[in-house]
């Protein structure tokens, strides 16, 4: 009886394995890609959010969006201007769904609202979102804080041409 119990654990082991080694693909705006595990991400300065989704309060841990794509080439801070404003990051979860934000969306010198990537929620690691989650503090409704995220693409939409003098400026 030991014996079966022996190795239906270890089957469980084996079968859990790949799950708890899962990654997020990263690809960047010039064509750089990077794959994030849990190690990675934690590696990265961490913030905690709280959100209510849904009616629930739950607080969240992970790294900014921000300094997840920078490890790709996204541009930061005062290069989030001119043409990279026309830079979008798409978020593809596990069953296929998206959603897109700005490049100056994930920057804490364009907005107050912070966005991060989790791989912890109320204590622990994720479980049924997981084992990443993105979090968007300050939208109303959670539609953008996908869960099981697999892949995160920074692309550029608009060429890459520095403001000519006197074209528009801010």
């Amino acid at each position: 009886m030991r014996t079966l119990s022996l190795i239906t654990a270890l089957a469980a082991l084996a079968l859990a394995g790949p799950a708890l080694a899962q990654t997020v693909a990263l690809k960047g705006p010039d064509g750089e890609s990077a794959s994030l595990s849990a190690a990675d991400l934690a590696a990265l300065p961490q913030v905690k959010l709280t959100v209510t989704h849904h009616g629930k309060t739950s607080t969240f841990e992970g790294a900014p969006l921000a300094d997840v794509v920078a490890r790709v080439g996204a541009a930061s801070g005062k290069a989030v201007r001119g043409p990279e404003l026309a830079t979008v990051i798409r978020v593809t979860a596990k069953d296929g769904y998206q959603v897109v934000f700005g490049l100056a969306e994930t920057d804490p010198g364009t907005r107050k609202g912070r966005i991060i990537l989790a791989d912890r929620g109320d204590g622990g690691p994720l479980k049924d979102d997981g084992p990443f989650r993105l979090v968007v503090e300050d939208d109303l409704r959670p539609a953008r804080s996908a869960r099981m995220v697999e892949t995160i693409e920074v692309i550029r939409l608009a060429n890459a041409k520095p403001a000519e003098a006197g074209e528009h400026k801010h």
